[in-house]
């Protein structure tokens, strides 16, 4: 009569090999059941983070800007999303105003319109503005232009922004824009006058460049 052998207890390598082929054996099985899922198995990570958010700059039908006072229907170019987008507004001028007033009266109530707040709507759409509250405007020198507007700040001292929504809300306007759509502006005084003009590169990016100008002779 033989004597039995005695049972091997399996080693660490040897079960080490076995717990890899399961593992290899269930890679493809896991790799088909995902593909017929419609989902790609991968080991690479995929948390790419939040997904982005993007500013509108569009009011909606309840958010739209009233006008707060009757008067002439305007537009003035605030700031959203580093770019400059038109908002409706008013300027109100007594009726019998001079031209020359009258302009000068338009060009405040534009600055005035600029440097407010944007409503609680338009804030929350992304509005901003950067044209200072105290900003004065006052009509030509004696010896300016009759289209020049002089600001109580230089131009040049204004930010890049604030200058840009000036030049394109004052170029939009027929009472404000020189007869070749340009906009001459000046500081107080007698100083040096400059023409600007509105182009499509500013109102993309207003803040990325002074805006270009050119020396105007008095």
């Amino acid at each position: 009569m033989k004597t039995p052998l005695p049972m091997r207890t399996p080693t660490r390598t040897a079960r080490g090999l076995r717990r890899g082929l399961r593992r290899g054996l269930a890679l493809p099985l896991l790799a088909v059941l995902l593909g017929g899922c419609g989902i790609r198995a991968t080991q690479v990570p995929t948390d790419f983070g939040p997904a982005p958010t993007r500013i509108h700059c569009a009011l909606t039908d309840d958010g739209l800007s009233p006008q707060s006072t009757p008067g002439i229907p305007v537009q003035v170019f605030l700031v959203c999303s580093s770019q400059l987008v038109t908002l409706d507004r008013s300027v109100r001028i007594p009726d019998g105003t001079a031209e020359a007033e009258r302009r000068v009266l338009v060009a405040q109530g534009l600055v005035d319109e600029l440097s407010q707040n944007p409503s609680a709507a338009e804030t929350q759409a992304g509005y901003t503005t950067a044209v200072p509250k105290d900003l004065r405007v006052s009509g030509p020198s004696p010896k300016d232009p009759e289209n020049t507007f002089r600001l109580t700040k230089p131009p040049t001292s204004l930010s890049s922004y604030a200058l840009a929504q000036i030049i394109c809300t004052f170029a939009d306007s027929e009472a404000t824009a020189a007869d070749d759509g340009s906009v001459i502006l000046g500081g107080p005084g007698t100083g040096n006058l400059r023409r600007y003009t509105c182009t499509t590169e500013l109102r993309d990016a207003p803040g990325e460049e002074r805006p270009e100008s050119t020396a105007v002779g008095a």
